[in-house]
Parts: structure tokens; sequence; C-alpha cells
């Protein structure tokens, strides 16, 4: 019985990850930044909210389909941008990408990504999102909008939320650093996980050496951490609305913003003629005192109304996640962390099983709650007031 057939949920995921990837690996993936407070926040925000069973409807003929953007997906929920992918599994984007396809879901594949945007066109090409970290000399930012246009990508995703590096404190403590140098802690950390290292590290050693980032510009397509300039002409902190409006010119299609988290922010992105606006705290990576997604998504979902699609981020475990995120105005979510357990649990076939266990309990939900069809979904499932109720779990 292979480790997948194991495995009954996210969390079995989770742990057959743990068991199979390095300590500074998992930690990367699994972990947040600080004392990892919105991380907690943002799953607190889900459980502290509670359903009401509606009995006899006829729901069999219910079914998780919606549209995203004038195109039906089989469920509101896409892959989010997730750098480590391929550290996970070998070439772990295309992994996730071709359950993404299969699935009918849109995937999105990351600027840190280690397969390159013209493999994931050419092998997995369903509905292809672009995440962009913008660089400190712009125009190597104008080559990748550009690179992705002509690959055909659908939409373009701004990451406004990482404006400086994250202050994750256990990456230093594992060893895991960038530029990479190779500590002792690492590396006996690698020799402890030899199926990782056989079919991972040394897979991308015995092809095309050390892992690179496939989708940085030109100069920078270098093997992962050696070059300490890097970070520098990566810097973030000069982003502004100015960039937003270029972005808006040079790229035809669908345009999202990450981690827009104020109404006053997502309203002046519309005005700048962004299509979609993204509620995310990186999965609380980053800032750690920022608040749950799922908390600022009424406020804003409400601002918007109809003039943007609204897509939360951050903190997706189960199927009723979803229900809730939609409830509460999301028209789609985005989902990192889980996805990524199951590719690192078993390539393709894990993330397969990671989006199967999410759309399962979705429609489980579904059926509970007395609902047919996703735009049935409303604050009537909710029981009590999701304020009182999330102030009494605090």
């Amino acid at each position: 019985m292979s480790r997948l057939d194991d495995c009954y949920n996210i969390h079995d995921l989770r742990d057959a990850a743990k068991r199979r990837l390095p300590k500074a690996v998992f930690e990367f993936v699994d972990r947040s930044t600080e004392d990892e407070l919105a991380l907690r926040n943002n799953r607190t925000a889900f459980e502290t909210i509670k359903l009401k069973h509606r009995a006899l409807v006829d729901v069999s003929g219910r079914s998780t389909k919606t549209t995203l953007f004038g195109k039906e997906i089989s469920l509101p929920m896409a892959i989010a941008p997730t750098g480590a992918a391929g550290l996970c599994w070998y070439e772990g984007e295309l992994e996730l990408a071709k359950a993404a396809a299969r699935a009918k879901i849109p995937f999105t594949l990351a600027t840190g990504a280690m397969t390159s945007m013209e493999k994931i066109a050419k092998e997995a090409n369903f509905r292809l999102w672009f995440q962009l970290y913008v660089w400190k000399q712009r125009e190597l930012s104008y080559q990748l909008i550009e690179r992705a246009k002509n690959n055909g990508f659908e939409a373009l995703i701004v990451t406004t939320d990482t404006i400086v590096p994250p202050n994750r404190e256990y990456n230093a403590r594992n060893g895991f650093l960038l530029p990479f140098h190779p500590t002792w802690r690492f590396t006996r950390d690698i020799m402890q996980h030899p199926t990782w290292f056989a079919t991972v590290l040394l897979k991308y050693f015995t092809t095309i050496g050390m892992p690179r980032n496939e989708n940085y510009p030109d100069p920078y397509r270098r093997p992962i951490g050696t070059d300490p300039g890097t970070r520098e002409v990566m810097r973030q902190d000069s982003l502004n609305w100015d960039d937003i409006r270029i972005f808006r010119d040079k790229w035809p299609g669908i345009l999202m913003l990450k981690g827009i988290n104020r109404v006053d922010d997502a309203l002046k992105a519309i005005s700048y003629g962004v299509d979609g606006l993204i509620v995310s705290n990186h999965g609380g990576r980053n800032m750690d005192s920022a608040a749950a997604t799922l908390d600022m998504l009424p406020e804003i979902a409400e601002a918007v109304g109809d003039k943007a699609t609204v897509i939360l981020d951050s903190g997706i475990r189960r199927g009723s996640d979803i229900v809730k995120a939609m409830a509460l105005g999301a028209k789609c979510v985005l989902t990192g962390r889980a996805t990524l357990y199951g590719t690192a649990a078993g390539g393709e076939a894990g993330a397969s099983k990671a989006v199967g266990f999410i759309q399962t309990e979705m429609d489980k939900t579904m059926a509970y709650t007395g609902l047919n069809r996703v735009d049935e979904i409303s604050t009537d499932i909710f029981f009590g007031d999701r304020r009182t109720n999330r102030l009494m779990a605090d």
C-alpha cells in the first residue's frame, strides 16, 4: 500500500509530506513567520464559523461547478503560486499543473518556480496564471510579462504583500538560507531523507545540475541561491500604483493583485483597471500581525460588488472552508499548502488527491446545507453571528 492509500484528508497528506521531506524543506512550506500568529488566525477564522443543516431539500442534482472570468471550472478553487513546489517533487510545478488541468481548475505558476513557463504551457495547458514578483529593474519584469503573454497565460497576478523579505527565523535555524550555503545541519537533514534525495535533488543533479529559478529573466536564471546579488535586484519596496498602470497597459489578459486587504486599496485597484483582487496575507508567511483574510473579506467584497472578482487566499484546508469563503463574498479561493502537501507526498497523484478531498468535502457541505448550486451559497447557512462567535473563540 502506497503512502497515498493511507491518506484520507489534507492533514494526512501533510503528515506524509512531513515524513518524506527534509525538515528544512517541510518547514519552509508548512510554517509561517515570527510567532506564527497570522497562520493560526487564518485557521481560527474558518473554524469559528458554524453552519446550519437544512432538512428535506432535494440536492441530488448538486454541483461544485462555477464560472470564473467567464469560463467554467469544476469547483471554485485555483492553485496558488508556490515557489517551493520544485523542491517538494522533481518538477513539482509541472506535477501540480497537470493535476489542476485534470481537475479543470486554474493553476498559478510562481516567479520562483523551478519549471519553466514554456514547459508548463506545453504539457499542462488548461487555465494558466502567472504570478509576478516585481523586480527593482522594471525592464526585467516587463520581460517576464511578455514571456507569459507569448506562452498563452490567461492571467497575470502581481504580488503586492512582499515588499521586504519576511522574518522567517526557522529558515536560519534549519540552515535553509539564500544565498544557499549548505550547513552541516542541513546536509545531515538531507541524508536522513534518502528517498527525497534520490528522487528530487539527485534527479536535478543528473539532468540540469542544481535546480534553477527557470522563470527568472535571462541574466539571473542561475542555480537557486548561488547569486547573492539576486536579492538586491529583486527588491520590491519601490512598488507603487504607477507600476500597476504600466502592467495594465502591457498585459492584455486578466490582471489581478494579490495581497489586497483594505477597502480603499481595493477600490483604487479597480480604478486602475484591475480585474481581480486576491484577499491574502501570504498564508501568514509575511507580516505576523496580519488580520485573518476571512475577517477582511466581507467588507472588501461588499465594497467591490460586481466591479471586480474577489478571491480569497490563505488558510484553506477543507471543502467547507470554500463554502464559508463564498458565503462571505469570494468568487473563488486559492490554495497553496494543501495541494503542496499532496505534491510532496506523491507528485501529480498526490496533488490530484488533495484537490479531490477538497471537492468531495465541498460537495458534502453543500448537501448538508441544502444547496444545489454554488451561486446559492450565502450567509443564510451560518449559525449565529460570526462576529460574536469569533469574539467568543478569542
